[in-house]
Formats: structure tokens, sequence, C-alpha cells
């Protein structure tokens, strides 16, 4: 204010509002976030981008023929994608296969004559069925390799050889297993082979007397333990069963009833000291129940339940007499 009190300056210059500073230009992030968050800006950029790279697609010259190769494969795409989901696999196989044959029998590859050799537990029927040789097969196509592997599944057939002479004659000779053995298990009898094949899951007639193995494992081990029993004839036509206990040691069941219990170790002391025993006092025929050759310092028996009365009643027998009376 001046000295008459009156305002120097005008109030309006004062009310006037300061300028305010020019905003900076967004950066080059900031404009991508933006356009991101924007469907519209990025719709627009996504145009401009296309508008850029269309002329250069349409530059491009691609070899004759791609477009029917790209649908010749999109159609076997389809095939063998719908073929694969349908399971129609296995049937067209049979139909490719069975055109094969035809054709090459048609050539003079037919199988006429199949010479077959070595077989005894398994029939003439079931080696072809299993060979897969029937009145159309080819011999042209026949697999050799293919039809032993198959014919090796038999439990009976160790080993067999295939051999095509053409134009249609085919030999086959197989390797069978011997019945070594009843294996029992879980009440369950099965013939066996030596090396533990199971042939059978039931005896059959017409293989003869074979030996009987009992308890888990004993199939794997029964060929060790009953070529060493073979050297005892004395034990061995008495033994009535096998039984492996524990898969660590055997027992001897004879058929009188009487129980060997064998040692894990040194069977064959064991087996000696049983046979001179037998010979000398006769310990495989007297009134006894088990004998007990684990330990090797000593022979352990067990007395009938009547031998054990008759021996309890000899020792009572023996006994002198109480005196009556007391001492004098």
């Amino acid at each position: 204010m001046d000295g008459g009190r009156r305002l120097a300056q005008s109030l309006i210059w004062m009310a006037r509002p300061r300028a305010r500073p020019p905003t900076p230009a967004p950066s080059a992030r900031a404009a991508l976030r933006h356009d991101i968050d924007d469907p519209r800006s990025l719709q627009a950029g996504l145009r401009r981008l296309t508008r850029r790279l269309w002329p250069l697609i349409l530059r491009i010259r691609l070899p004759r023929g791609v477009g029917l190769g790209a649908a010749a494969l999109f159609i076997a795409t389809s095939i063998i994608y719908g073929t694969i989901v349908g399971n129609h696999l296995p049937t067209i196989v049979a139909v490719i296969t069975y055109a094969r044959d035809e054709a090459a029998n048609a050539a003079g590859f037919r199988v006429i004559a199949v010479s077959l050799s070595g077989d005894a537990q398994v029939s003439r029927e079931e080696v072809l069925a299993i060979a897969g040789v029937g009145g159309r097969t080819s011999l042209l196509f026949l697999d050799v390799e293919a039809t032993r592997e198959a014919l090796r599944t038999n439990p009976w057939i160790a080993d067999a050889s295939v051999l095509k002479l053409y134009p249609g004659e085919l030999k086959i000779g197989i390797s069978e297993r011997k019945a070594f053995a009843l294996w029992q298990k879980d009440k369950r009898i099965s013939v066996i082979a030596a090396d533990g094949t199971v042939l059978e899951s039931f005896p059959l007639p017409g293989l003869g007397p074979l030996p009987l193995v009992v308890g888990e494992g004993a199939d794997q081990r029964a060929q060790a333990f009953l070529t060493l029993l073979e050297r005892y004839p004395s034990i061995r036509e008495q033994v009535g069963a096998s039984i492996l206990v524990g898969e660590r040691r055997w027992n001897l069941r004879l058929h009188n009833g009487l129980d060997v219990r064998l040692p894990e170790t040194d069977v064959a002391g064991a087996l000696d000291r049983l046979v001179a025993l037998d010979r000398e006092v006769k310990l495989l025929s007297r009134d006894i129940t088990a004998i007990d050759l684990r330990l090797a310092d000593r022979v352990t028996v067990r007395l009938s339940p009547a031998a054990a009365q008759a021996r309890w009643d000899a020792l009572n027998e023996k006994k002198p007499p109480a005196k009556k009376g007391g001492p004098a």
C-alpha cells in the first residue's frame, strides 16, 4: 500500500495463477504399457504390423508342388490318427498280410508240406498253431526267427529250428524239456523241468513216477538236491517227499512217515551218517518219528508215542522197590 492506504498494485495481477512446467513426454516403456493395457491401442498396433508384414509374405515364392505335398501329408496324418484312435491297425495289418500271402501263393510259394521232428509231449497241431502255419501261409514271407521265438514260448519246447525249402516245404525241429519232478506249493502240484520251468499245472498220465519237492523255491533248487540224493539209493527209494524249509535246508519225508531233518550245510556228510546208522542199527526201520541230523556231533531221534511209553515202562521196571517202614 502507498501512504494513502491504497494498493500499490492491482489485485488481479496477484490472483493470477503460476504457470505449470510442461509435462514430459511418456517414455517408450510407459507407452508400451499403455498400449497393452488399452485393447484398442493393441489392436491398432497389430494392424500396423500386419500391413507391414503382408507385402513381405506375398513376395515369398514356394517351390512347385508344396501345396499338393502339404495336402497329402494332412490326409495321411488324418488316416493314421483315425486308424490308431479307432483301433483299426490290427485289421489293416491282417488285410495287408493276407493280400501279400495270396500274391506269393499265386506265384507258387504256398506251404504245401511241413515235416516235424522232436515232438513227444507237444502235438503236431499245437506246433503248427503256435508257429502260425496254416493252409494260406506263404513260405516266401514266413519269418524264421519270429517262428522260432513263438515256438519257444511253449514251456515244453526248450529250443526249435525252422528251415525253409523252396518253393513250398517247411522243416521244424523241436527240442523238448523233460519232466523232472513234481512241485507242490500252496496245495497245488505242478510238473517242472530240471531248470525249474513249470511244464504243466497238474500231473499228466504217462509221465511215470516223479520225485516230489515241496516248498517255496524248491522248484529252482530241486535239481541240485535230487542229484545229490541219487548218490544214496538206499535212502532215495524210501523218500516220499523232499521239503525245502525256509528256502535254506531240506527235510526228507519217508514213505513210513519218518522225518529226517538235514542240516543247511554239509548235506552229503549228514546223509553218509544216516546210511551208516541204518546199516548198523536199522535206524530207519525203528519205531521213531523223526531223526535230527542238523548237529554235526550228535544224532537226535524222537520216539513214537507207543515206543516212548514202552521205554518209560521199561525204565520203571528196573527201579528197585521202595523199602517199607522207617529206619530202625
